[in-house]
């Protein structure tokens, strides 16, 4: 199993990461966790022909991590994609992707490509096989099984939000939580997991900030947090992600973020302080996201 990682970051638009967006590939065969901004260029960085991509797994429909997947779809169908991509989620999922294609925002891109004969021929793959499903098993083919758990990120009556396991049939397993507050369900889901990519969306100085400015903590998990969780999982490796871009030196993305924290903290010496943090209660295998990581299990 090789795991890319093609989107690092959270919402805010960042030059040096781009949206969430995992690919996972068995024996040849891809698997698309989350298509946020910029997840179709890094397959082709990575030289993989996102035409080749089938089977696409949306944990929620924040925009970070669903932005790309109208232009994942148009541009492979334009590079002769020959199968409609199988697209499974959360409810909501399929009342997203049916206002794109027939019928919806990009039909006059479609008319115009349709009139020549080799864009007709294959206009099929744009009627997505879009499977919205409730926790459990959601998918399963020859090589891998897909279960998912309800994470704690948007009230699940508003919009719900999955964690997602991968099991091949080499016996090798994959857990990302997606968005989510601390979970007992994902710790459930994640138990033994060879590799747990999690979200570690703020360093742990930025919360009180965040707390005073009202911006809001529930709906992520802090570096602390994060080693908690993957103690309790028992997971052998840990990815941390999802960062909301407190490393950068871009003053445009300094000033997006002094929102959610003071300006002066800003940079790359808060990724020493997240290991920091997350040391204090995991002493497991660590890698901090960066895009286009590869990991091989």
């Amino acid at each position: 199993m090789r795991v890319l990682m093609l989107g690092t970051a959270a919402a805010v638009p960042d030059p040096d990461r781009n949206h969430s967006s995992i690919l996972v590939t068995v024996r040849g065969r891809h698997y698309l966790f989350d298509c946020g901004q910029g997840a179709t260029h890094q397959m082709i960085r990575s030289h993989i022909n996102p035409a080749t991509v089938d089977i696409v797994f949306l944990s929620h429909l924040h925009f970070d991590h669903i932005a790309d997947f109208p232009f994942f779809v148009l541009s492979s169908w334009i590079a002769d994609r020959k199968n409609a991509p199988i697209v499974i989620g959360p409810r909501g999922v399929k009342n997203f992707v049916d206002h794109l294609f027939e019928g919806g925002a990009f039909q006059t891109d479609i008319d115009v490509r349709a009139k020549y004969p080799n864009r007709a021929s294959n206009i099929h793959v744009l009627k997505p096989d879009v499977r919205e499903c409730e926790p459990g098993l959601v998918f399963e083919d020859d090589l891998v099984k897909v279960t998912t758990c309800y994470v704690e990120h948007i009230p699940t009556e508003q919009s719900p939000c999955f964690g997602m396991r991968l099991d091949t049939i080499d016996g090798k397993s994959m857990v990302f939580s997606g968005d989510t507050a601390p979970c007992d369900r994902l710790i459930e889901l994640a138990q033994d997991t060879d590799l747990l990519i999690h979200e570690c969306t703020f360093p742990e100085k930025a919360l009180e900030f965040r707390k005073s400015a009202g911006v809001g903590l529930w709906a992520h998990t802090s570096p602390g947090e994060l080693g908690k969780i993957a103690t309790k999982s028992g997971a052998k490796s840990v990815v941390a992600t999802h960062f909301a871009s407190f490393d950068t030196t871009n003053p445009v993305v300094m000033d997006m973020l002094a929102i959610h924290m003071p300006r002066d903290l800003i940079g790359p010496d808060l990724m020493e302080d997240v290991v920091t943090d997350i040391r204090k209660n995991y002493a497991g295998e660590l890698r901090l996201a960066h895009d286009g990581m590869r990991i091989d299990i």
